[in-house]
């Protein structure tokens, strides 16, 4: 799996997934996402999870993993499909999730992990009784495609009937969910049936219905509107000050700003590998070499109000670097963290990096290269000809994420992201690790980490719908 291009893909491909009335599922990438997953199902189910991964891509992943069959898949993978498929319908909005599961009917992929999955969503949502009365048609449909017409039906007669754990409900229904009983009213509700066993829209005894099916979900009753947001967040939003400063872009950096001003060196060194400590504490360990060339350059400490903002986001990055990787080779250049002297030499840099042997090379840069402008895409075209193969990325600081890079892309053919908040490092550093093979490793094993963190809030939400 290459897993630079499938992140940049997550992060970039947009466009809803559309399912036409009576047409075909459009999905333009489908051959993409059914690639990624054939190389590696785990590793691609676990980067759909990745912070910033986009919701329709989130929700092409939620396809994929259902639509596909798991045959030949060991125990252990199945069940962390199983957990970001669970994971994916709590966390998109619930009209993709539908779209998505009204897409696996089109596709006619009805595997038992689907069933599982769309029951589940379909009955123990934790909004399932709002979803029920705003998309009941669009439900059914779901319902039915998962078990099967005729099971689904006389399943929904037996609970008409007052059965609530026979032999046939066991094992055509119960079993795939979690709360059976929570269940039984919402399969009632589906097909329309009072607690006292009545019809109220007049709809047949035998559970026949009219609905037809919208690619969006949007039939349904006009008095009941579907929820939009999600009831799992993966990508929290960031509550950051409309006015960008040098001291309010993380605590990491603001504390170094200080520092550099002249601060009270113990209290802030103090409360410097507090705040470190902070940001790294849920990160695995990478057992590889990672050496940084970082620029600092009188550009990078900047003037005025900007002062050392920049360089201390840089600086930060370095620190995180340096707590969570096993052998930190770091080239400063055109000056020290201290003492900015002026030019920018990154060419030579990248060059004394790569004697270290190691597994990536991170140029940290504000982008400015103003000693020898055009060496480092020089050099960086000629390593490949020469037989190095180690991966080289270029990590821009930034004083705010709309700042004008015309002039700052020294080497466009290298993996560029930049940076600017301390909480961008959340994205920079799988984009990052992502490149090198010595990061496969830390990337599954950061993704299992932050699944197990988003399974249990699914499992306290399956609680609370329960």
């Amino acid at each position: 799996m290459d897993t630079p291009t499938l992140l940049a893909h997550l992060e970039t491909h947009t466009g809803a997934l559309a399912l036409p009335r009576g047409g075909t599922l459009c999905w333009d990438d489908a051959d993409f996402h059914r690639a990624a997953y054939t190389d590696d199902p785990e590793g691609y189910a676990l980067l759909g999870l990745a912070p910033g991964v986009l919701p329709w891509q989130r929700a092409r992943v939620l396809l994929q993993l259902l639509a596909a069959s798991q045959a030949g898949l060991d125990d252990t993978t199945r069940g962390t499909l199983a957990r970001v498929a669970r994971v994916l319908t709590l966390a998109l909005p619930p009209a993709a999730v539908i779209t998505v599961l009204l897409g696996l009917r089109r596709l006619r992929a009805n595997h038992k992990h689907t069933t599982r999955a769309a029951l589940r969503f379909v009955l123990e949502h934790p909004e399932a009784d709002i979803l029920i009365a705003a998309r009941r048609p669009a439900l059914v449909d779901c319902f039915e495609h998962a078990l099967g017409k005729a099971t689904a039906r006389g399943c929904a007669r037996r609970i008409d009937d007052g059965d609530t754990g026979s032999d046939y409900l066991r094992r055509r229904l119960l079993r795939f969910l979690t709360a059976p009983q929570a269940a039984m009213p919402r399969v009632r509700a589906l097909y329309g049936i009072d607690a006292q066993g009545e019809r109220g829209d007049g709809e047949r005894g035998d559970g026949e219905h009219s609905a037809g099916e919208r690619g969006d979900g949007q039939r349904g009753s006009p008095a009941v509107v579907l929820p939009y947001e999600p009831v799992l967040a993966l990508d929290p939003v960031r509550e950051r000050s409309p006015v960008v400063t040098a001291t309010n872009r993380g605590d990491i950096a603001a504390t170094l700003v200080h520092l550099y001003r002249g601060g009270p060196a113990d209290d802030l060194h103090t409360a410097l590998g507090r705040y470190v400590a902070a940001a790294t504490a849920a990160l695995p360990r990478f057992d590889g070499t990672v050496a940084v060339v970082l620029d600092a350059s009188a550009s990078m400490r900047g003037y005025g109000d900007r002062e050392w903002a920049v360089l201390s986001q840089a600086a930060a990055l370095r620190m995180v670097l340096a707590r969570i990787c096993a052998r930190l080779e770091v080239v400063e250049v055109g000056g020290s963290e201290r003492a900015p002297a002026g030019a920018t030499d990154l060419a030579t840099g990248v060059l004394d990096a790569l004697t270290a042997t190691p597994d990536l090379v991170a140029v940290i840069s504000d982008g400015y290269e103003n000693l020898f402008p055009g060496d480092l895409a020089r050099v960086a075209a000629t390593l490949p000809r020469a037989g190095v193969t180690t991966p080289v990325v270029f990590c821009q600081a930034q004083f705010t994420g709309a700042d004008d890079l015309t002039l700052r892309r020294p080497a466009p053919a290298l993996p560029q992201r930049g940076f600017w908040h301390q909480d961008d490092f959340t994205e920079l550093l799988p984009w990052m690790f992502g490149h090198c093979a010595a990061g496969g490793p830390w990337l599954r094993a950061a993704m299992h980490a932050r699944l197990d963190t988003l399974d249990r809030q699914a499992a306290h939400l399956g609680g609370l719908a329960a």
